[in-house]
């Protein structure tokens, strides 16, 4: 753990709302985590009632973020990541999968959700050689968060930005392209925008199932259709195969013929 990193609050999980679902929470009960409440497994298991798939999207991600982290780390040299939205910790995190193979890699996870704060410690423990810091911050507040983060990363050196699965929160979209073009405002050149968000145009099934949820007073997430998320590398060099299905992403030898579904994603790396 460095020096640099927020604990949680002793009363955060006091402000945790177990009356209604969560996003996070239903995300880590589909991921197969226990940091959930009954209404976050109620909604959960609903929303896979009516669209089994979803299950399979969320591992899907999971799975994609593994993959992209390695290859930043192997491939193309990243040893700092800047993970925003990280969500509850589960198996894999974006640290442990840089640090298997980077032991010296620095990682900063952004989050406002009471819950993942009061695990942040779970999010915080580092290889001796690396470093990894919690940041208590809004997506809404770029500046802030890179602020916060230069306090444990480098930011004159290559760093990766993690988007996985938040943009979609954001109702609009000239507002979420925004966001992402001023976090990448504060990193240098040769660093990267990694994003995965739920798509349209792939799974009519999932859309309806997610139209549903969003009309139900949960907090929405809004899918969008491919070109909106390569819209959000512009100015940017995409690293092959481009912005696609995750599961066709740089797949796993043993992972079989991979089915596309509506999840996509890429890397682009800043000129």
């Amino acid at each position: 753990m460095t020096d640099h990193a927020t604990t949680p609050e002793p009363a955060a999980k006091e402000k945790v709302d177990t009356s209604v679902p969560a996003s996070a929470r239903i995300w880590n009960y589909w991921l197969g985590g226990k940091d959930n409440y009954p209404v976050d497994e109620e909604a959960g298991d609903a929303y896979a009632g009516a669209f089994p798939g979803i299950v399979t999207i969320a591992r899907s991600s999971r799975a994609y973020l593994r993959r992209s982290i390695r290859y930043l780390v192997e491939v193309e040299g990243v040893r700092q990541f800047l993970d925003v939205g990280t969500g509850l910790p589960t198996a894999d995190n974006t640290h442990q999968v840089a640090q298997r193979s980077a032991p010296e890699s620095r990682i900063v996870y952004v989050d406002n959700d009471p819950m993942v704060l009061a695990h942040a410690r779970a999010l915080l423990y580092s290889a001796p050689e690396g470093a990894t810091a919690y940041v208590d911050a809004s997506l809404y507040e770029p500046e802030r968060i890179l602020e916060a983060a230069a306090r444990t990363l480098d930011l004159s050196k290559p760093t990766a930005l993690i988007l996985s699965g938040i943009l979609g929160h954001v109702g609009d979209y000239d507002q979420a392209r925004d966001i992402v073009r001023r976090l990448l405002a504060g990193l240098p050149s040769g660093s990267f925008l990694n994003v995965n968000d739920g798509s349209r145009g792939t799974d009519p099934d999932y859309e309806r199932a997610q139209d549903a949820y969003n009309e139900t007073g949960a907090v929405p997430y809004f899918l969008r259709p491919v070109d909106l998320i390569e819209g959000y590398f512009e100015g940017l060099d995409l690293v092959d195969p481009g912005i696609v299905s995750v599961p066709l992403w740089h797949p796993d030898d043993d992972a079989g013929t991979p089915k596309p579904i509506g999840q996509h994603g890429g890397l682009g790396r800043k000129p």
